[in-house]
């Protein structure tokens, strides 16, 4: 009897709301319409670098769907950072008889999947970031829920706000790219929202909230991690980098609130969300996502059209290739951007 195809899962880089779907979804389909077996790497590259596997059946992917997290565990591993790592990957894929990849990720696991995918590794990539960053997709599965779960604290502290008369800073993710700001801020009815790809003038910022105060409203600020003022720089939690080279943000939103607070007199206090953003049950949007992105990843595994990735486009789930989406970042456009301003102050 001829050996059964194998496919192997791995999920990187941060958690997300709805990893657990794409998971179920490329293995119950893998299985009930191909007849594969599956070999699921634990906790990112780490998994196929060290050999770090679990079986996905379909036993142990019934249930998960509404589950937060990833079954498989994530990390920041590298592998083109360890001495020997690509090499590594590729004993361990033939030793564990690994047909083809499923990577699902965000820039750089989808960018680790590029460069293996060069080098003759058969991958096909699922977008995942609740940034919403990544390019060549209209959506990434998670950025809806951590939406959902940004406008929910903002609707919270209006009403504590305007109980104190005070102004609050709700700082959410958003590295280099404006997308969670934007929506939630529009969202949330936000007396301004701040974004990395928009320079920001904190004397206009204290203007606009000295404005909504007068009005006899508690302003609230919405500012990504990664928005920077017009005459400095990002503002950095320490200069420590991650597998990835990524330096730690934290901090912007503190400093909006002393600085709001020294030119307008307004008591101006600061939330950071951090990861309670990533965490907790997806949305039913970014269950159907992700559920349609890992049918499609299996099916183009089955196609044999690798080195791909799934994308959305309007409302049609479409391939592209896994360059496409990590070449550059999808960032918030200008005239996007002008949308929310109209509602500033």
């Amino acid at each position: 009897m001829a050996n059964k195809t194998r496919i192997g899962v791995l999920t990187g880089g941060g958690d997300c709301p709805g990893l657990n779907a794409v998971i179920r979804a490329v293995v119950q389909k893998g299985i009930k319409q191909y007849d594969y077996e599956f070999v699921g790497f634990r906790d990112g590259w780490k998994g196929p670098l060290e050999g770090l596997t679990m079986e996905l059946n379909l036993k142990n992917t019934q249930g998960i769907l509404s589950q937060g997290g990833t079954i498989l565990g994530s990390s920041r591993t590298n592998p083109f950072k360890i001495e020997g790592g690509v090499e590594k990957i590729k004993e361990n894929l033939t030793k564990f008889g690994i047909d083809a990849l499923v990577a699902i990720g965000g820039e750089d696991t989808l960018g680790v999947a590029t460069k293996l995918d060069a080098l003759g590794v058969k991958v096909v990539g699922v977008p995942k970031t609740i940034d919403n960053d990544l390019n060549n997709t209209d959506y990434t599965f998670g950025f809806d829920t951590s939406v959902n779960i940004a406008v929910e604290a903002i609707d919270r502290l209006h009403t504590t706000a305007q109980s104190h008369h005070r102004a609050l800073v709700v700082e959410v993710m958003g590295r280099h790219a404006g997308w969670i700001a934007l929506h939630s801020g529009m969202a949330g009815d936000a007396t301004v929202t701040l974004i990395p790809e928009v320079k920001f003038s904190i004397e206009k910022v204290a203007s606009w909230v000295k404005s909504r105060f007068d009005q006899g409203i508690a302003p609230i600020l919405v500012v990504a991690e990664g928005a920077i003022p017009a005459n400095g720089d990002m503002v950095t939690k320490d200069q420590t980098l991650d597998a990835f080279g990524h330096v730690k943000l934290s901090g912007v939103g503190e400093w909006v609130a002393s600085e709001v607070e020294k030119r307008t007199g307004i008591e101006t206090r600061t939330v950071v969300l951090g990861h309670i953003q990533r965490g907790g049950s997806p949305t039913a949007f970014d269950r159907v996502l992700g559920t349609r992105f890992g049918l499609e990843a299996i099916t183009a595994i089955h196609d044999n059209d690798l080195g791909k990735m799934v994308a959305l486009h309007g409302t049609k789930i479409e391939r592209v290739p896994l360059i496409s989406a990590t070449g550059e970042l999808k960032v918030v456009k200008p005239e996007l951007y002008a949308e929310a301003e109209v509602f500033f102050g």
